[in-house]
């Protein structure tokens, strides 16, 4: 009974599957194009983004035989690419983050657009990484500006903007799933909690 507990993605356009408890890949994917990957919440499906064009889904048992699903979002603006693919905690949504303005939030049955959250500020085209809360009710992501953004996934409105000592942009946010918990990152770290004052969001 074969598991693998990571995969990683890279330039030379492999997906490698990797056991924790072993020093050597455990599978190898070649595809036609730049891919990222992540997981879904059990652990038995994995996403592939490829080309900043198709997500294809795998059955990790059965990987080699090829996605048994691809989807193709609605078109990205030609000077964007996809930076990084997360499923939501429940699995139902796959969250596409892009070195540009907009992030996407596609259904993980389907691969239809679910919501489009824009408003943060990317204006150097970096990375920035998209997050979930917990309860996959909410999209997290950092800024240019400083500034941690976040919208309501059912609707796509923005629900608030963040400021804390961030000088530099906001690069990397993360949920923990188990305490009311929330990290942000540039240069320095900032961890947030959960306030009664609502504007100061810390």
């Amino acid at each position: 009974d074969w598991s693998s507990d990571v995969c990683s993605s890279d330039l030379d356009k492999t997906i490698r599957l990797w056991d924790l408890r072993s020093n050597n890949c455990q599978g190898l994917m070649n595809l036609a194009g730049r891919p990222l990957a992540a997981f879904d919440p059990d652990g038995l499906i994995f996403a592939a983004g490829v080309n900043s064009e198709h997500v294809k889904l795998y059955d990790l048992r059965s990987f080699d035989k090829g996605p048994f699903a691809s989807f193709k979002p609605e078109s990205k603006p030609k000077d964007h690419e996809w930076t990084g693919l997360k499923f939501s905690p429940d699995g139902k949504t796959i969250l596409i983050s892009t070195n540009g303005m907009d992030i996407k939030l596609i259904d993980s049955f389907q691969g239809t657009t679910l919501q489009t959250f824009n408003g943060h500020m990317n204006s150097k085209q970096l990375p920035l990484e998209a997050s979930f809360s917990p309860d996959s009710q909410f999209v997290i992501s950092g800024s240019t500006d400083g500034r941690i953004h976040i919208w309501n996934t059912e609707n796509g409105t923005k629900v608030c903007a963040l400021n804390g000592d961030h000088k530099n942009p906001v690069q990397c946010v993360q949920f923990s799933p188990r305490h009311m918990m929330m990290a942000s990152a540039c240069q320095l770290m900032c961890l947030w909690l959960p306030s009664a004052d609502e504007d100061d969001g810390e």
